[in-house]
């Protein structure tokens, strides 16, 4: 008689005792069933399980273990009371070593997050940049419009970080319009397209789209910068929120043909600071194979956060789970009426911005409470220290990035400076 499988959604239901989210439960049911091998999905689910980042009690009597992560987590940074090493680099299931970028890792999370055939997490964006280009494009030709060498923080300069990687660059267009067929009549063999994450260029302009540039046959590198995971955010309960209409991301970017896309892991994703590379599965192993590869990656402490940061977004959690989400969404009048329950200074709304080379010239609405001089100086000698900010000779304090659990404590600040 023949066996009949399941459904993908009824097998998946039947493995939400693995602990994991249900839309990793989803993958393993559904490959489990194109395998024919629905049977094993439990153990597949628990073996996932068991892979995912974390903490693990090592009696080997190594001291410094490679596979655990080497030096234990301090009691301060370790996820539960006591000290603990963490499976870095081990295969619990088997025992044997693993990968830090392989399955129930942070990669393959974001995989599963942005519909990559691949990821690869690194340092911080920049280093992102720097070897996907090396690892694609050293000693070829790659294009970038005039209007997209950029520099952000600390002089980090796009023709910098190429002459680095050991590619040519080719500068196409004009500052403010650049078209697909620039690219095209540079013929250059890699397209770099980075997205203006800190600053605009209005009026007269132009700039091709990743599916222009995809149309070309060439590999697209997109660098979008602040790291939104999908245009939709389906972790929050409505629609994305007014200041990111414009904001690329990583799962359209790679619908409309890019090769690969790097972003940062600090920003509008909200996890620990890092850097992305995910996009076809072949490129994204040149670059874990290249040499940079082992001196940009990052350790346990960033992949621990990171990964508890990624499992939000699958648990579909990240609005309140992510601090960056939860400050970023609060209701306008939810924060006027803890300014109002502070009972120090005046109430007064206010406006917050993205910040960190995020979203330039986007504004979010907010609220909080203005005193009159500067008070800056004594609000930052108070322990701990609290950073405000001047406008029009008064000292405001915005709640949207304050803590409702840190209330009490900048009210208590307040009173004493004012």
């Amino acid at each position: 008689m023949e066996r009949r499988p399941p459904s993908v959604d009824r097998l998946a239901r039947t493995l939400a005792g693995s602990g994991l989210p249900h839309a990793l439960c989803v993958e393993v049911a559904r490959t489990a069933i194109a395998q024919d091998e629905w049977e094993a999905a439990t153990d597949r689910a628990d073996e996932l399980a068991a892979a995912l980042l974390g903490p693990v009690v090592n009696a080997t009597g190594v001291l410094l273990h490679t596979n655990l992560g080497r030096a234990p987590l301090p009691p301060a940074l370790a996820r539960s009371g006591p000290v603990r090493y963490q499976n870095l680099e081990m295969d619990v299931a088997s025992g044997r070593r693993g990968n830090r970028q392989g399955a129930g890792r942070p990669a393959d999370l974001l995989r599963q997050l942005t519909g990559a055939e691949a990821a690869l997490v690194v340092g911080n964006g920049a280093g992102a940049i720097l070897l996907a280009l090396a690892a694609t494009a050293a000693g070829r030709r790659v294009s970038v419009g005039r209007g997209q060498l950029v520099e952000i923080g600390g002089g980090f300069r796009v023709p910098e970080v190429v002459a680095q990687s050991g590619c040519q660059l080719v500068e196409v267009g004009t500052t403010n319009r650049t078209r697909a067929d620039d690219h095209r009549t540079a013929q250059s063999d890699v397209i770099l397209h980075v997205h203006a994450s800190n600053y605009r260029i209005v009026g007269f302009t132009e700039q091709p789209t990743i599916a222009q540039l995809a149309a070309l046959g060439r590999p697209v590198v997109a660098d979008i910068g602040s790291g939104l995971l999908d245009a939709a955010c389906p972790w929050l309960s409505g629609p994305p929120p007014a200041w990111l209409s414009g904001e690329p991301a990583v799962r359209q970017s790679l619908e409309e043909g890019a090769a690969l896309v790097t972003f940062s892991g600090d920003k509008l994703l909200g996890g620990p600071q890092s850097g992305v590379i995910a996009g076809r599965r072949d490129l994204v192993e040149a670059c874990a194979r290249h040499p940079l590869a082992r001196a940009l990656r990052p350790g346990g402490l960033v992949l621990q956060a990171l990964s508890e940061v990624l499992l939000a977004y699958l648990s579909r959690n990240a609005a309140t789970a992510v601090p960056f989400w939860r400050m970023a969404t609060t209701p306008v009048d939810e924060l006027r009426t803890r300014a109002a329950a502070l009972g120090v200074g005046r109430v007064v709304d206010t406006v917050a911005v993205p910040g960190g080379g995020s979203v330039p010239g986007q504004e979010v609405p907010s609220a909080g409470v203005a005193l009159d001089g500067d008070l800056t100086a004594e609000l930052r000698r108070h322990d701990p220290p609290i950073v405000a900010r001047i406008e029009d000779g008064h000292t405001v304090c915005d709640l949207r990035t304050v803590d409702p659990a840190d209330d009490e404590l900048l009210k208590v600040a307040l009173t004493k400076a004012g």
